[in-house]
């Protein structure tokens, strides 16, 4: 009788599993979804040093961008106040996997990052262009003059550009700048030829900096999808999230963010 009881009690937990394997995993009872709806708000990390995806005004403590104006409308939808989370490229993996956010404003899609983090659908499309000074133009117009000895690729430190620039520039020579210095800023004070960065940002910072440019002739290289960063292993938020995006998409909704902030 003991040996029935023991045995009906195992088929009894074997079954509980495979109806419920979430739980015979360890996986948590609600989705983030439910957490955030319950909580009232949703905690998002940004690095505001994305220039115009995601800006910090550091006199107010406020945001303003392309990337903050799609997760305030994201919290809208869901009827919950936003919660910035202040972050850094560098350690944004890091932020999502110690829930220290629900999801990250926008960033590049890496398989890299993708090991660790789940990422939406696609929400726009970005490619990386080398930046230098106007004054320099005449001397490199086109990535291969750039790889040369001799010739400083400054990047900022944690980002996709870093080891691109590895890739790109084998004769050159790569520093990785941490914040809050930038790739551009070491090009602007001449400490640097070129620096690399999205498209996205570098039509930015040549309206802003008047003496830097891109290379006309360089193509768009490491064309990526930029995506919405998340902790993995919760289906639930992630096929909300990919629903919102399909959303706005179907509703032009990101096609008026790229002309207002882009100029696309």
């Amino acid at each position: 009788m003991k040996f029935f009881k023991a045995v009906l009690s195992v088929a009894m937990v074997a079954l509980a599993a495979l109806n419920n394997p979430a739980a015979a995993q360890g996986a948590p009872a609600k989705s983030r979804l439910q957490t955030i709806l319950e909580r009232g708000s949703l905690r998002v990390g940004t690095t505001g040093d994305f220039n115009p995806m995601s800006i910090r005004d550091a006199a107010t403590n406020s945001y303003r961008g392309f990337d903050i104006e799609a997760m305030e409308q994201l919290a809208k939808d869901m009827g919950v106040k936003i919660e910035w989370v202040p972050a850094e490229w560098a350690t944004l993996v890091a932020g999502i996997t110690a829930n220290r956010y629900d999801i990250f404003s926008g960033a590049s899609l890496s398989m890299a990052r993708a090991k660790t983090v789940a990422f939406s659908d696609p929400y726009i499309d970005a490619g990386t262009v080398p930046v230098i000074r106007k004054a320099d133009a005449a001397k490199f117009s086109s990535w291969a003059d750039l790889n040369r000895a001799g010739t400083n690729i400054a990047v900022s430190l944690g980002t996709v550009f870093e080891e691109q620039a590895k890739t790109h520039f084998p004769q050159a020579s790569v520093r990785a700048i941490e914040k809050p210095a930038t790739g551009y800023q070491e090009v602007l004070a001449g400490r640097a030829v070129a620096t690399i960065t999205s498209n996205v940002e570098a039509s930015t910072l040549v309206k802003t900096h008047p003496t830097l440019t891109t290379i006309s002739k360089a193509e768009l290289r490491n064309k990526r999808p930029f995506a919405y960063p998340m902790p993995q292993g919760d289906p639930t938020w992630t096929i909300f999230v990919n629903n919102w995006v399909a959303l706005k998409k179907s509703e032009g909704y990101f096609e008026s963010l790229e002309k207002k902030w882009l100029g696309l």
